[in-house]
């Protein structure tokens, strides 16, 4: 929709690869929109993943005892993040729409992505304990996980080994997204694109820019423990 922002954060070492193609995709289809499309290439950034004394500028808010949840948010309050959190949260702040584009690892996201959540969504800027949820901060945006998968679809099915991919989104969805106030929309999920013929492969791609085109259409998911564990 045209005069929407979109950031997209992605996390592929390789930009031919099959994430590579649906991030291409998503890019080209939100710019034809009109969207303004920003776009935090983690790997190509180097993007620092570790949570650390580094992230806050000039002084501590307590150097006998680091705990860098209280001096994120100290440093928060006071303008004293380093640079790269500055431009992440500013980023964050102007877009209406955000979206995660990654390979499952180990039933969640890659350790650089999931650094930057912890780094990026700190204390006062995306959430406070007493607004989180439906009254976190980031609540006048949407999120959307687009990830592939190793295994097919029916590993990650109710009664498959993997069980319920529902269940692989709570910690993502419901305990990052919702808890920051953000609206949570389907995610696009293509199930083991490395194990599928081109035929199929191009189907998913096909798949993706038409669910794009209609996307600003789409409600969100009910954020409740039932979508996930019913």
């Amino acid at each position: 929709m045209a005069g929407k922002k979109v950031l997209i954060v992605y996390a592929h070492q390789e930009p031919k690869s099959f994430n590579g193609s649906l991030l291409k995709i998503a890019v080209e289809e939100l710019t034809k929109q009109g969207c303004s499309v920003t776009v935090s290439d983690l790997y190509a950034m180097q993007f620092e993943p570790r949570a650390t004394r580094n992230d806050i500028v000039g002084r501590l808010h307590n150097s006998e005892a680091f705990n860098y949840g209280v001096e994120t948010w100290e440093a928060y309050k006071r303008g004293g993040l380093s640079k790269d959190l500055v431009e992440e949260q500013k980023k964050v702040q102007e877009a209406d729409l955000l979206i995660f584009q990654f390979p499952l690892f180990w039933f969640s996201m890659p350790a650089i992505l999931k650094g930057w959540m912890d780094r990026v969504l700190v204390q006062g800027f995306a959430y406070d304990l007493s607004k989180s949820y439906d009254g976190g901060l980031l609540q006048d945006k949407l999120s959307l996980f687009s990830f592939t998968t190793g295994g097919n679809k029916e590993m990650y099915s109710n009664g498959g080994i993997g069980g319920d991919i529902r269940y692989v989104l709570w910690p993502m969805q419901h305990g990052i997204m919702h808890f920051c106030g953000v609206k949570v929309l389907e995610p696009h999920i293509c199930y083991a694109p490395e194990n599928v013929s081109e035929e199929k492969r191009k189907e998913m791609l096909t798949g993706w820019t038409q669910r794009l085109k209609t996307l600003w259409k789409e409600e969100p998911i009910n954020c409740s423990p039932e979508w996930y564990f019913k």
